[in-house]
């Protein structure tokens, strides 16, 4: 079921401060900001060649990293994205199998245009997961 690691997203309170250490200070090549507002975010991808570091801004006071912020106001990581081959039938089993998936269940599109799911960092070692349909 498990696919390649799609991205590790890290939480930040200042994206322009933050892909500016990654493109400046490490070299890195760095996306344009891509606004998600119905995830609450913007979002810079950085290609790191076999993956990509996701910086994910909050948008507005209900945005969930606004409240990762709260918590941890330096930022961090916030999640890791695994793709999967076919997300309602990964979806089933993991539910199956007693994984709670996080909001109404179905999954929704995601920055790269495909749908995703979140899965309860509980269940998965205190780790937020999230799967991402590949292809």
């Amino acid at each position: 079921m498990l696919g390649r690691l799609n991205h590790v997203a890290i939480a930040v309170p200042d994206l322009a401060a933050a892909t500016a250490l990654y493109r400046d200070t490490l070299g890195a090549k760095v996306s344009a900001p891509q606004s998600l507002p119905e995830h609450g975010v913007t979002v810079v991808f950085i290609d790191t060649g076999n993956t990509k570091i996701e910086l994910l801004e909050p948008v507005g006071e209900k945005s969930p990293i606004a409240s990762f912020l709260e918590k941890s106001p330096a930022g961090g990581m916030h999640h890791i994205c695994y793709e999967v081959d076919d997300i309602i039938a990964a979806r089933d089993r993991l539910k199956a199998e007693g994984a709670r998936v996080l909001g109404d269940g179905e999954p929704k599109i995601g920055a790269h245009g495909k749908p995703v799911l979140f899965l309860h960092p509980k269940d998965f070692l205190g780790t937020l997961v999230e799967l991402e349909q590949a292809g």
